[in-house]
């Protein structure tokens, strides 16, 4: 007999007789409370009393009651029962019998864990316990209830510790005192009460992998497995977040002997301590990631805590770097995963994409991890045809994510639209030819490990307007690579060590594939190394020197623009493979500008582009805006697309002072009047 509804046992022989002393005890205890207020099994269940009454009538009563035991038929019957010896069985992994073997559990203990357990098995017990505790609001037991219903009552002292192995070990959830609820994790109650080998939905098994193991993984593994009998041993894995990490830790496992689990979506986050357990009593190591753990938000993030440290379970910690972890007790030094190398990565674009065009240079631009490769080919599979290798591409691209750090950008101009002399013009085809180049110069010529496989960093220097954004979107343009902007308002942090942790998220992220990455404004970030002052100098310092160094390893393309090149720190340029020089253009290119920047459609006979290049030395940024200024104010209602020198000469003087420049009235020439009433006294 294992509870109170017919037919219901438990499969382990050991958990059936601790969970039938419980039963019969019960049953005792209820014929007793039947005697003592005068029901005589007239009632359903005793009615409830005083509970100042119900505590004061256990001393008052106590040799009434074990008179009753002693000639009671039921009750004498019932104590007979409970004479029956133990069973002596050796229990499957995991199991109740296991348990009171693993952890030397005595008769009180392992009657206390069978009393907790009760309630998991039995629908019925509830009701049983509630009354047997004079409360029907109070269907989970307590060490008050097991204390009354044991024969020797001090012994359920030692159950009251903390720190006892129940509690520990996570078989019983934590209590505050005698009358807190007993109750077993419902995932350690249906490992300990069945023995069909499934597992709960909230876990799963992971499977090994065969990629490379890093180096000594198995002897750390072995090693760390002796070190559990100590409590719980965390072991850190680290590498990229679409690496396959769990299944890296599944293979070392493996390599011990041991099988890996891994919680599911559907585990609550207050439900990892009978994950914990679970895996313990199955004999496996547990797998989580540290994304999962705490939280990860604000300047400062949550140090990880981890439940049951006296635990004997080897937990593995997937992370991208040990910054996350720091702090963490139990803590094992780290194993590192490699990335995947250039073969690596186009042996798995191969096996999940073999019909798939140009996977050598998708091997090569995207240095994704096997998650994201999954990814990616799913969503290729997923088209209605066979992909052609722009979709392929598109596909790849559509998996980055720079957070908020960065905005994509979607290029508007082509090269032929650059108006800039020939030796920048010579540059720009340079850079494109160089990034074309790349895969072949590094996996065919041999440079990608001495170079770590780098891409390129670029400077764009020059006055306002002179085509440095142009320049990057026609290079995007060229190249077909996504283009983002570096927000740096996002970037640049005052907290202190903030601006470095957003430049390794984004430089992480770009790592990733081949992309631009734009720096606008560079000089705000690039600036020069100061004299050390104070923290906060040497903060900025750090930030820098952390900067170059990611810079030199950025695998895409990086462009930084600047108004200021002299305020850029020299270790800095000398870490760039081109800097251009964008200089204001000459009458020549001026007027190349203004006739490509009219608009199509818009009739710009009456404009006289010679003068406009000859007398107004304007750099292309601004010659657009003035274009688009006298657009705004020649198209009223039913006029002609057209535009005349007065709109055009108006928004020249109004650019001027936007720009905070000195002009002329005889700059203008014979438009002078037009403007003569805007100018502004300096």
């Amino acid at each position: 007999m294992s509870g109170f509804v017919p037919g219901l046992q438990a499969d382990d022989a050991c958990a059936r007789y601790w969970l039938g002393q419980v039963t019969l005890r019960l049953r005792r205890e209820v014929g007793w409370l039947w005697r003592e207020r005068g029901d005589q099994g007239t009632a359903a269940l005793p009615a409830e009393v005083n509970s100042t009454l119900f505590a004061l009538d256990l001393q008052r009563y106590q040799h009434d009651k074990q008179q009753f035991f002693a000639s009671d038929s039921t009750a004498r019957y019932l104590s007979e029962q409970l004479d029956d010896a133990a069973p002596t069985v050796d229990g499957a992994q995991g199991s109740f019998a296991w348990v009171v073997a693993q952890l030397q559990l005595n008769a009180v203990e392992s009657f206390v864990l069978a009393l907790a357990l009760l309630p998991s098995l039995d629908s019925a017990a509830g009701a049983v316990i509630a009354c047997c505790q004079n409360d029907s609001n109070r269907q989970a037991p307590t060490l008050a209830l097991a204390q009354r219903l044991w024969h020797a009552p001090e012994q359920l002292l030692r159950c009251l510790d903390p720190g006892h192995r129940l509690f520990s070990h996570g078989l019983l959830q934590p209590i505050s005192g005698w009358d807190a609820p007993l109750q077993v994790p419902v995932l350690v109650a249906r490992q300990l009460l069945l023995a069909d080998g499934e597992l709960p939905a909230a876990l799963h098994g992971v499977t090994a992998t065969d990629q490379a193991l890093p180096e000594q993984a198995a002897a750390r593994v072995r090693a760390a497995l002796l070190r559990t009998s100590t409590g719980l041993q965390v072991l850190p894995l680290l590498g990229a977040s679409d690496a396959p990490l769990a299944e890296v830790a599944a293979a070392c496992s493996a390599e011990a002997g041991l099988g890996t689990l891994q919680p599911s979506h559907a585990l609550a986050p207050e439900q990892l301590a009978a994950a914990m357990t679970v895996s313990w009593l199955r004999g496996c190591t547990l797998y989580l990631n540290a994304r999962d753990l705490g939280d990860d938000h604000g300047h400062e993030p949550a140090p990880i805590s981890l439940p049951l440290p006296a635990l004997p379970l080897l937990l593995w910690l997937g992370a991208e770097d040990l910054a996350r972890l720091k702090g963490l007790s139990h803590t094992l030094p780290a194993l590192s995963l490699a990335p995947l190398s250039y073969p690596q990565r186009l042996a798995l674009w191969q096996r999940h994409l073999p019909e798939a065009p140009a996977l050598a240079e998708l091997a090569r631009r995207f240095r994704y991890e096997l998650g994201a490769i999954q990814r990616v080919a799913a969503e290729v599979h997923a088209l209605p045809a066979a992909p052609t290798s722009s979709q392929v591409f598109a596909a790849a691209r559509a998996d980055l994510d720079l957070g908020n750090l960065a905005q994509a950008v979607q290029p508007r101009f082509a090269l032929n639209e650059l108006m800039l002399p020939p030796a920048q013009a010579t540059q720009l085809d340079e850079i494109i030819a160089a990034m074309r180049n790349l895969t072949r110069v590094h996996h065919d010529w041999g440079t990608a490990r001495p170079w770590n496989e780098g891409g390129l960093a670029v400077l764009f220097a020059g006055p306002p307007g002179t085509g440095k954004t142009m320049a990057a979107e026609a290079i995007a343009h060229q190249l077909e690579l996504p283009l983002y902007r570096i927000d740096l308002s996002q970037v640049v942090n005052k907290y202190i060590g903030e601006t470095e942790k957003n430049l390794r998220r984004l430089f992480d992220a770009a790592d990733a594939a081949d992309l631009i990455l734009f720096f606008d404004e560079a000089d705000a970030l690039f600036g020069k190394r100061s004299e050390v002052k104070d923290a906060h100098d040497r903060y900025a310092n750090l930030e820098i020197s952390y900067l170059l160094e990611r810079m030199e390893r950025c695998k895409g393309l990086t462009i930084l623009a600047t108004n200021r090149r002299k305020d850029l720190d020299e270790a800095f340029l000398r870490r760039l493979r081109f800097a251009i020089e964008f200089p204001l253009p000459g009458a020549d290119e001026r007027l190349r500008i203004w006739r490509s920047v009219i608009p199509p459609g818009v009739d710009a006979s009456a404009l006289d582009l010679d003068f406009l290049a000859q007398r107004f030395a304007l750099a292309g940024g601004h010659i657009r805006g003035i274009v688009f200024s006298a657009c705004l104010q020649s198209a009223d209602d039913g006029a002609p697309r057209r535009l005349e020198m007065p709109a055009v000469v108006r928004a020249i003087q109004r650019e001027y002072q936007k720009l905070d420049r000195a002009n002329s009235l005889d700059q203008f020439g014979p438009y002078a009047e037009l403007v003569a009433g805007q100018r502004v006294e300096r």
